[in-house]
C-alpha cells in the first residue's frame, strides 16, 4: 500500500462519524406531531422558574409564559436571592414570586429554587423552566397532549438555541455538537435501556406531581451540577418513564451573551456533570480523554494542512488534512443550516473547537469544584 493510500484510508474517521452522526440525529420526533388544542379537562400545571439576578431575562420569560393558550396554569417565579430587582419585575407582571430560604449547605441553589418552588405550586403537572427561556403560546398544550399520548413521567423538551455573538456561533456549535454525537436523536435516548444513556434538557422539565414527589425529585439530586442529567437517569433507574423530544418552534433559549459567561457556564457542566454520562464498565479516568478527544478530533487536520501548506508536512499529509479538513466543514455547514444560521461559519469552526478545547481543559484542571453566580460548589 502506498504512502497516498494510506493517507486516504486515514481520511476515514473524518468522514464516516460526522456521516453516522447524521444518519443518528434523523431519528428524533418533534413537538409538532402533537396538536395545539389544550386537552378537554386540562391538568393544572404550576410553571416554577428558578431565577438568580436574572432581570435582563425574567421579563421576556414570564410574558411568554403568561401568554400560553393552556388554560390553568400558574406561574411561580422563585427569587433566589436576586440583587438586581429580578422579583420586583416578575411580581409587576403577573407571576407569583417567593424568595428561598437560605441556601443550605449541601445543595446547589438552583435546586434548591426548584424544591422551594414546588412546595408552593399547587398543580398536578410541575414544569420547571428556566428564567433565559422563551415559550411560544402552545407549548404546554403540546406538551401536555405529548406526554399523556406518550405516558410519560419526565417530559422534556430540547428548544432551539438563540445564537446571537459569534463567539456564541462557534462555541455553542461545538458543545451542542458534542452532545448530539454521543446521545444521538431523541428517539436514540428514548429506546435506550440504560441509564447512563438518559438526559433531560433542565430548561424545561414537565414532570407528573405523583412521580416528582415518588422519586424524590430535586432534593434527590440536590448535590449534583447537571441536575436534569440526574434527574432523567434516577426516574429511569426507579421505573419512570422519560420522554425526550425536540420542540425547536415552541422553545428557545439564549443560555449565554458573552464568551466569559460561556467560559464560566460550560465549565461548570462539561466535567462535574459529565462524568455521570459514562457507561458504568468504563473508568472514571477515562472521562478527560473523552471530553478533550472532539475538539482535538476537530482541530487536527486543519492545522495539519496549515503545516503542509507551508511544506512542514509530506504531501500525503496535505492530502490528507485536506480531505479531513473538507469533510469537518461540511459536517459544520450542516449543524449550522439546521441551526438556521449561515453554513458559512463552518469555515471558523477551528476558532470554536480551540475555545472548546480551552473550556473542557480549564473545567477539568478544576475538576468537582465549581462556581456559578458568585457561589462556589463541590459536585457530587
Amino acid at each position: 500500500m502506498t504512502s497516498i493510500q494510506i493517507a486516504l484510508l486515514a481520511t476515514a474517521p473524518w468522514v464516516l462519524i460526522p456521516i453516522g452522526m447524521v444518519l443518528r440525529m434523523r431519528r428524533s420526533r418533534t413537538l409538532d406531531e402533537f396538536t395545539s388544542d389544550p386537552p378537554r379537562n386540562a391538568p393544572p400545571i404550576s410553571v416554577i422558574v428558578p431565577a438568580r439576578n436574572e432581570a435582563h431575562n425574567i421579563g421576556r420569560c414570564v410574558r411568554s409564559i403568561l401568554a400560553t393558550t393552556y388554560p390553568n396554569i400558574e406561574v411561580i417565579v422563585v427569587d433566589d436571592q436576586s440583587t438586581d430587582g429580578t422579583g420586583r419585575i416578575a411580581a409587576e407582571l403577573g407571576a407569583t414570586v417567593i424568595e428561598t430560604p437560605p441556601l443550605p449547605p449541601d445543595w446547589f441553589g438552583k435546586q434548591w429554587a426548584c424544591w422551594t418552588g414546588q412546595a408552593r405550586a399547587r398543580g398536578e403537572l410541575l414544569c420547571f423552566t428556566d428564567a433565559d427561556t422563551e415559550h411560544a403560546p402552545d407549548l404546554l398544550a403540546r406538551s401536555v397532549n405529548a406526554m399523556g399520548a406518550l405516558q410519560a413521567d419526565l417530559f422534556t423538551v430540547a428548544g432551539r438555541q438563540e445564537m446571537v455573538t459569534l463567539w456564541e456561533k462557534l462555541v455553542q456549535a461545538q458543545v451542542f455538537g458534542m452532545l448530539n454525537a454521543w446521545y444521538g436523536g431523541t428517539e436514540e435516548i428514548n429506546r435506550s435501556k440504560h441509564a447512563w444513556r438518559k438526559i433531560a434538557n433542565g430548561q424545561y422539565l414537565l414532570i407528573t406531581r405523583a412521580s416528582y414527589e415518588e422519586t424524590g425529585g430535586h432534593e434527590a439530586v440536590k448535590h449534583t451540577v447537571a441536575e436534569d442529567l440526574m434527574l432523567a437517569q434516577r426516574f429511569h433507574r426507579l421505573g419512570k418513564k422519560v420522554v425526550f423530544i425536540e420542540g425547536r418552534e415552541q422553545l428557545s433559549t439564549r443560555m449565554y451573551t458573552s464568551l466569559r459567561e460561556m467560559i464560566a457556564g460550560w465549565g461548570k457542566n462539561v466535567y462535574a456533570g459529565g462524568m455521570h454520562a459514562l457507561p458504568p464498565f468504563v473508568p472514571r479516568w477515562v472521562f478527560p480523554l473523552g471530553l478533550v478527544f472532539p475538539p482535538l478530533f476537530n482541530l487536527l487536520p486543519p492545522v495539519a494542512l496549515v503545516l503542509a501548506a507551508f511544506g512542514a508536512l509530506s504531501y500525503p499529509m496535505l492530502l490528507w488534512s485536506a480531505i479531513a479538513t473538507a469533510a469537518t466543514v461540511l459536517m459544520w455547514m450542516k449543524f449550522y443550516w439546521d441551526a438556521d444560521e449561515s453554513p458559512l461559519l463552518a469555515l471558523l469552526y477551528p476558532a470554536g473547537a480551540a475555545i472548546a478545547l480551552y473550556i473542557y481543559a480549564r473545567a477539568i484542571i478544576r475538576g468537582r469544584n465549581v462556581s456559578w453566580k458568585e457561589r462556589d460548589y463541590v459536585a457530587s
